[in-house]
């Protein structure tokens, strides 16, 4: 069985975004989104989303069987590999596109991606959503075509983004993957569970 896993977008119109689309902006991301080669997809999301995004985007490539089966959600643009590379221009488009809204510019490439995806799974394939299903935004698109293959992790009902992406990048170190539990149906809100413990202080061995 193989996990395809999908990664919701970051926000685009955010302070970071106004940052790293300033025109006087000159720290290296940056300058690479303004070359004609671009910069890559996930190293733009990190920055616009921070622990939460990073944390999404190291957990899939943890856990996901190749690389390929790493996708993220973009608002124009359907599934692209997190090592795609775009440029200012790109991000200014996606800027423009309020996924909320079900624009048809986000949900039609959405919608072929997803039926094209599909169409390579084996039987007992699984589909990860790795973003928050409290909306429709993207699940209505992705459990028309998945079905009972979209999940999500169980754990993100009741955590906030930041929680999410600690958790996530806590489950790497400790190499455990979430349990998983099909969307459909599923308790789109919850309590908000407890904090979650601090990480044990790393022990640097002195000489002696």
């Amino acid at each position: 069985m193989a996990r395809v896993f999908l990664l919701s977008p970051a926000s685009c119109s955010g302070l970071r975004a106004r940052m790293i689309m300033r025109p006087g902006a000159d720290f290296l991301l940056a300058r690479r989104l303004r070359e004609s080669a671009g910069a890559p997809l996930g190293e733009v999301y990190t920055f616009l989303s921070g622990l939460y995004f990073r944390g999404k985007l190291a957990y899939a490539r943890a856990f996901a069987g190749r690389p390929e089966y790493v996708l993220v959600i973009t608002p124009t643009a359907g599934l692209r590999s997190p090592d795609a590379l775009v440029t200012l221009d790109v991000l200014r488009g996606f800027a423009r596109i309020d996924i909320a809204d079900g624009s048809p510019r986000f949900r039609r490439p959405l919608l072929g991606d997803a039926k094209a995806l599909v169409t390579g799974l084996a039987g007992d394939d699984e589909v990860i959503l790795l973003g928050s299903i409290a909306s429709s935004k993207y699940v209505d698109v992705l459990s028309g075509v998945f079905g009972a293959r979209l999940k999500f992790p169980l754990a993100f009902v009741g955590r906030g983004d930041m929680s999410r992406g600690g958790l996530l990048l806590r489950c790497v170190t400790e190499g455990r993957e979430l349990p998983y539990a099909p969307v459909d149906g599923a308790i789109r809100r919850g309590a908000r569970p407890p904090k979650l413990p601090p990480l044990p202080r790393r022990v640097v061995p002195t000489g002696g």
